[in-house]
């Protein structure tokens, strides 16, 4: 019987990373949230360095609580508890810094301290950084499923916002081929977001 390459297809992402021996889950995990823990803490004021460190130590936290996590839906969502652990991490880095000597281009960083307690806890930030994220693997995994011209008059007129009349001169398709196009590969990448969206849900 073939391996499967994808670790979400039966159980939940969160069930498979709580078995410490499922490493393709793991990598899953990874892959999914990384990006997400790495764009929240750059769009929080990190440099590039301090933000993979940061993803990094949040990585190694969830990796040592997974097992001892008891998760009840009820209490929150998963990634509401990610969320914390990350927004917590980047707090005490930023305080951090704070008091410790500055460098002269440290600015930014206690512009974006001063700032924070508005009353904005930057879960609107997390949670776009996360649709970013899904979207991101969702057309990873599904551009394979469409010939070259659908997938390139989509990216065109719906990534790039090029208006429909041009992408159907670029590629030498009617206007009506390329909402076509467009239409056919949205609705498959929603179907995909949402079925990533329940396999990590479990």
């Amino acid at each position: 019987m073939p391996v499967d390459d994808s670790p979400l297809t039966r159980a939940s992402l969160l069930v498979q990373i709580r078995d410490g021996t499922n490493h393709a889950a793991w990598r899953e995990f990874v892959n999914l949230y990384g990006p997400v823990v790495y764009g929240f803490a750059r769009k929080r004021g990190l440099q590039d360095a301090d933000a993979a460190d940061l993803m990094q130590d949040v990585l190694r936290s969830v990796s040592s609580a997974i097992g001892r996590l008891d998760y009840d839906r009820n209490q929150g969502t998963f990634r509401g508890w990610l969320f914390t652990i990350t927004r917590n991490k980047v707090f005490n880095f930023l305080s951090a810094r704070r008091i410790r000597p500055q460098a002269s281009g440290d600015t930014t960083t206690n512009r974006l301290l001063a700032a924070e307690p508005d009353g904005h806890d930057g879960s609107e930030a997390w949670e776009l950084e996360y649709q970013r994220r899904l979207a991101s693997l969702a057309m990873e995994r599904v551009k394979g499923e469409f010939q070259e011209n659908t997938w390139r008059a989509f990216w065109l007129a719906a990534v790039e916002s090029v208006p429909v009349g041009d992408v159907a001169k670029q590629l030498a398709m009617s206007p009506g081929a390329i909402y076509v196009a467009k239409s056919r590969v949205l609705a498959r990448l929603k179907d995909e977001v949402e079925a990533m969206r329940q396999q990590e849900d479990g």
